[in-house]
């Protein structure tokens, strides 16, 4: 299979899923661009800051993209690139997108509230709790694998053959630029919010500075052990998600969309120019060294198709900054099929890896896969040398870990956002409260734990959290799905959209804790499984707990509102 048919075929499809799905979803829900959003009506400075729909849509697709649409796509290669192709393009167009776009709009017209807070409107306070929990877990989940990606691509020393450590260059100016980044992003932030300089002229003198700091970088890299990196992030996360969103989070996200941008630009010049034959096979079974395609396809692919987590992020910073309505589509909708796009971009990628060297991409990490694949195939622009080469990896391996740090920075606020709501009562806020209800919802406390809990488990590695991170986070969109439904039938609006794709997701999902439950049960029978198999079959299992009280509690709200009409109805 030529790489260029996968490419040009599946742009192709999701610009016309945006162009054509989104715009009729944005008919029938009513999307009104006369209405004042949430930014404006509750503007604070804060959290409620009403921007221009480019540096919404940057924030929000850096904080989505993360390692998901790349670690997913190629991880689920060993089933083929068929599967994943149809999956990333299905999924990402009438299951991703959809959530996305649902999530933002219900947050929109409840005054920027969470998901939770809808819950507790459409189906119930108790459902509205067990949703704020399980989102949470989530979270420590995100935190914990994405600051342990993060500072494995900062770690400055890495083995060598012989098992003694070196200075890895490509890590350590991975690291100095990133820093540069972060104090680039406050100035940026400066520029527009503070000194009200026009976007424009502040992206350009940005872009600028993305150049220059990158050479920086280059030319001065820091080397620091692993577990050093892992402190200085926690300490970062800590900070960054107190901060106002406009002096850190939002021009960081936006300035780090530009990267990603240049990085699938690159890609498709990549793709285009070497015009590879993909020889990984379309298709290798429904069974491949002891995993399923059901359900392990629809788990791990993750972001590059649909993701819970997109859906905390729409209802938790993005749905508080927009400036208009008219932007929801773009922002909820566009993003979620950009991302998709990056999926298709990875698959090619380890299909051109796989072509050059056989298996041996399994030996790699997923980042290591998409840098080494696009970087052998940008050499045919005549980017071929050692030195090329090697900057080229080394940015598409900066590209990777800013979209992680991005999506790490945005994870600890809602966090922090969901770790507050639990301990209030609807309507109220921190103001509200005393007592240890007061000190539980203080925002540093609320911060403070969830960035310990969350870098506890990332000492760990991601490896032995993202199993886990996959299920919860599918899990966490089908709950979202249900949730969005039930808020639609409220308002008498069409719902369908959403009660597909909610039962496809449920079914994946708890088919996949289940088989968690058992595999890690079963270590721990055999003794062979320790404090790791413990933790994952207990997480698993009141994940699972969680999610099937809530479906009951959604399904019974869904079907009472339901007859209830149609009982109305026949009195007419």
């Amino acid at each position: 299979m030529n790489a260029l048919y996968l490419l040009a075929g599946g742009f192709a499809l999701l610009a016309a899923g945006y162009c054509l799905y989104g715009k009729w979803l944005e008919k029938v829900w009513g999307i009104d661009p006369s209405r004042r959003t949430p930014a404006h009506e509750l503007r604070d400075g804060i959290d409620y800051v009403p921007s221009k729909a480019p540096v919404v849509l940057g924030h929000h697709f850096s904080s989505i993209a993360g390692a998901g649409p790349i670690n997913g796509p190629i991880q689920a290669a060993i089933f083929g690139w068929l599967p994943c192709f149809l999956w990333v393009v299905i999924g990402g167009i009438f299951f991703g997108a959809v959530h996305d776009f649902g999530a933002l709009f219900a947050s929109l017209r409840n005054k920027g509230r969470s998901i939770g807070e809808v819950i507790a409107g459409s189906i119930g306070l108790r459902a509205k709790r067990l949703f704020v929990i399980f989102s949470f877990l989530t979270l420590i989940l995100v935190v914990g694998a994405f600051a342990s990606i993060v500072a494995g691509t900062y770690n400055g020393f890495t083995p060598d053959g012989g098992g003694a450590l070196v200075r890895n260059e490509v890590n350590g100016a991975t690291a100095s630029i990133s820093l540069l980044f972060m104090v680039l992003a406050v100035l940026f932030g400066l520029l527009v919010y503070r000194w009200e300089m026009p976007l424009g002229r502040a992206t350009v003198l940005g872009i600028i500075g993305i150049v220059a700091v990158i050479a920086l970088g280059l030319r001065f890299p820091l080397y620091l052990r692993y577990d050093h990196w892992m402190i200085f992030i926690g300490v970062y996360i800590l900070l960054a998600s107190v901060a106002p969103v406009w002096i850190l989070l939002q021009p960081r996200d936006y300035l780090s969309s530009f990267l990603l941008y240049a990085m699938m630009l690159a890609a498709v010049v990549g793709i285009v120019a070497a015009s590879p034959v993909i020889e990984l096979p379309a298709f290798t079974g429904f069974e491949v060294n002891g995993q399923y395609l059901f359900p392990a396809l629809f788990v791990t692919v993750a972001c590059g198709a649909i993701s819970g987590f997109h859906s905390l992020v729409a209802s938790g910073t993005t749905s508080k900054q927009l400036d208009n309505e008219r932007d929801a589509r773009p922002v909820g909708f566009g993003s979620m099929l950009i991302e998709s796009a990056l999926g298709i971009a990875s698959l090619i990628a380890v299909g051109y890896i796989f072509t050059q060297n056989g298996n041996s991409f399994t030996s790699q990490t997923p980042t290591q896969v998409l840098a080494d694949g696009l970087s052998q195939m940008l050499a045919s622009v005549g980017l071929d040398s050692a030195e090329a080469r090697r900057t080229t990896y080394g940015l598409i391996i900066l590209a990777v870990s800013t979209f992680c740090m991005t999506s790490l920075d945005t994870a600890t606020r809602l966090g922090r956002y969901m770790f507050q709501e639990l301990w209030l009562a609807p309507g109220q806020s921190g103001k509200d409260v005393r007592g240890w209800r007061a000190v539980l919802t203080n925002k540093y406390v609320a911060t403070l734990i969830t960035v310990v809990l969350g870098m506890s488990l990332g000492f760990g590695g991601y490896a032995k959290i993202w199993p886990l991170f996959g299920a919860a986070n599918q899990l966490l969109a089908a709950l979202a799905l249900l949730a969005v439904a039930c808020w639609l039938q409220d308002l008498a609006r069409r719902n369908g959209m959403f009660l597909l794709p909610m039962l496809f997701m449920l079914l994946v999902t708890l088919t996949s804790l289940v088989l968690t439950i058992r595999e890690q049960g079963g270590k721990l029978l055999a003794g062979t499984g320790g404090f790791v198999a413990g933790m994952q079959a207990a997480i698993a299992a009141l994940l699972l707990l969680l999610s099937l009280v809530l479906v009951w509690e959604g399904w019974q709200a869904l079907r009472g509102r339901h007859g209830r009409r149609a009982a109305a109805r026949a009195r007419d």
